[in-house]
């Protein structure tokens, strides 16, 4: 789920951050580059985890700023296909549901890859539109946002940028987990405990 990833960058230090020692002014804007990004093929960027060399300090003529070639390690979140995460429901419709692990919020649990036999019921609230439920033998399990829900990984993809966006239409993820809770062990983890 979180790896560690070496990259090699091109970094621009304004000099807003020269009145630091240099490997702390690398860093903060490095964070500030990178931190809550979503790098194709390589997944969120959660935190800056050392830097590992730089090289250079050239001042460019007409520029103010110092450029250094600086390679470092970042934390990223890349969940692998076949991986089991826990996560709460952040939504829920006629599609299926929409889970967020608190720092990310792009998990689609689509209706196909609900537990088979399956309906749902309108709901009040309009964060959660429906509530589904799974129906096993004579009882009804639903899946609310009480519960933490565990999910196996299926799918992991990096969509294009939208040249436009509809106005109707979801805000872009640059990052986007496709899931599935039809497997025995998976779901509301409290469909699973015993009585």
């Amino acid at each position: 789920m979180f790896y560690l990833s070496l990259i090699e960058h091109t970094l621009r230090l304004p000099p807003s951050r020269f009145g630091l020692p240099l490997q702390e002014g690398i860093k903060k804007e490095l964070e500030h580059l990178f931190i809550d990004k979503v790098i194709a093929k390589l997944g969120l960027c959660i935190s800056v985890y050392d830097i590992r060399k730089i090289e250079g300090g050239f001042i460019f003529p007409g520029d103010g700023a110092s450029t250094y070639t600086v390679q470092f390690r970042l934390v990223v979140f890349r969940p692998f296909v076949g991986e089991v995460i826990s996560a709460k429901l952040k939504a829920s419709d006629t599609d299926g549901l929409q889970l967020t692990l608190g720092f990310f919020d792009d998990i689609y649990i689509p209706a196909h890859f609900l537990p088979m036999p399956n309906h749902y019921e309108l709901g009040h609230d309009p964060k959660y539109k429906v509530t589904w439920f799974w129906e096993y033998n004579d009882d009804r399990f639903p899946i609310d946002e009480v519960d933490e829900i565990k999910f196996r990984v299926e799918t992991v993809s990096y969509p294009p940028v939208p040249v436009e966006q509809l106005e109707q239409s979801k805000p872009f993820a640059p990052m986007v987990i496709t899931g599935t809770i039809d497997l025995d062990g998976l779901g509301p983890v409290s469909w699973w405990r015993e009585n």
